[in-house]
């Protein structure tokens, strides 16, 4: 008895002064993401965006993960999207590969982000293997990729969006001519396009959102993957009237509206690693710092937040229908 008396009382100094605490475990705190002021919206579907972000929680991407987290209890997503490239370098290699612990569960732990993931892939998902990445899903409760290209429709108060999640590597015209993306060479880019032209043409919902991991306009890094991108898919943006592109691939945060064009292009790909961005002729918004996007969409307007790992809103942007 005597013994046990002494352990308790050891455990308990021990809680008092918080030995057991971990720093990264707590992760931003619910009045500095107040402080920063993130906009919430009555009656709207709320999500976030990230992008990049596979690096076992270096670069970065635990502390945009905690913060992730604690803007849950601000702004508290229905689902989150991914823009790609989730696991750096090469992929994974198969559905029990440790990293879909040590760069995804362990690190998105927090309970508001236990809510449906929607993935898909970027060009170094492809250097693994693709398919597990698309098992997975019949693996987790929350990780959703059933195929390589798939669409989802949301409904929030009365408001619906029409998410159509495509495979961009196929339109990378350099990809074909490089054995470490040999996986890319059997896929059909025509077909492809011609699914995206058919469920693009449902006019039914209020908003429609296409997902994608190469962008299409960027004052980036990646500037020169953005033609082969245009070439193959601003037509069939511009023919349906996609409101929103949304891209990674670039590991910065980016708004760029080329005004004869409707769609609006924003680029979330600084969920760890991030690289000098910069500006071109149709830029809004870029910034080189770790982050990700929030969205909320209510039938008259569709507003972007972009969160960086402080907590600090660094940039915001309505579309007004």
């Amino acid at each position: 008895m005597k013994k046990e008396i002494i352990y308790l009382s050891t455990l308990t100094l021990l809680l008092t002064l918080g030995c057991f605490s971990n720093k990264s475990d707590q992760g931003a705190t619910e009045e500095e993401v107040l402080v920063s002021d993130i906009e919430v919206l009555e009656d709207a579907l709320n999500w976030y965006v990230i992008g990049d972000f596979g690096r076992n929680g270096y670069d970065g991407q635990q502390e945009v993960a905690d913060q992730m987290q604690a803007s849950t209890k601000v702004l508290e997503p229905e689902f989150i999207l991914t823009t790609g490239d989730n696991f750096y370098p090469d992929g994974v290699a198969s559905t029990q590969d440790p990293y879909w612990i040590s760069s995804f569960e362990n690190i998105y732990k927090g309970f508001g982000l236990f809510v449906p993931w929607y993935a898909i892939l970027g060009n170094h998902d492809y250097r693994g293997s693709y398919q597990a990445e698309i098992d997975y899903t019949n693996v987790s409760q929350r990780w959703n990729m059933p195929a390589q290209y798939y669409v989802q429709e949301k409904e929030e108060d009365g408001v619906t969006v029409k998410f159509v999640f495509i495979d961009t590597s196929p339109f990378e015209d350099k990809y074909y001519g490089e054995e470490k993306y040999r996986a890319v060479w059997k896929q059909d880019s025509t077909k492809q396009l011609l699914w995206m032209d058919s469920v693009l043409a449902d006019n039914s919902a209020d908003w429609k959102v296409v997902v994608g991991h190469h962008p299409l306009y960027s004052g980036g890094k990646r500037i020169e993957d953005t033609q082969d991108m245009r070439g193959h898919l601003e037509k069939v943006l511009q023919k349906h009237e996609v409101d929103v592109y949304f891209a990674g691939h670039e590991h910065d945060l980016q708004h760029i509206q080329n005004p004869a064009y409707k769609t609006h292009h924003i680029i979330s790909g600084a969920g760890s690693e991030v690289r000098p961005t910069g500006k071109m002729e149709y830029s809004l918004f870029a910034a080189s710092q770790h982050g990700f996007t929030t969205a909320s969409a209510t039938k008259e307007q569709l507003l972007f937040q972009f969160i960086n790992h402080e907590g600090e809103v660094i940039y915001k942007y309505s579309i007004k229908k």
